[in-house]
Parts: structure tokens; sequence; C-alpha cells
């Protein structure tokens, strides 16, 4: 049975989430909810 953490697709995602997560997390508190609830809607 494959793993999906072997799929390529999976492991890109993965990277770019975490440099993402890296990015934003030096924005400031209200720009951060802002372009939260803007991806959202």
């Amino acid at each position: 049975m494959a793993c999906y953490e072997h799929v390529p697709i999976y492991k890109t995602t993965m990277d770019l989430t975490v440099y993402l997560e890296q990015v934003v997390r030096n924005f400031s508190r209200d720009y951060t909810y802002t372009l939260g609830s803007d991806l959202r809607q």
C-alpha cells in the first residue's frame, strides 16, 4: 500500500505550506487576520 507522504505533489505542498507559515509569521497581527479572512472568501 502506497503512503501519501511519498507522492511528489504532497511533498511540494507541505514545503510550500511551511515556507508560507515562516513568511506570514513576521507579518503584523492585523494584516495576518485580514489575509486569512480574504483567503477564506
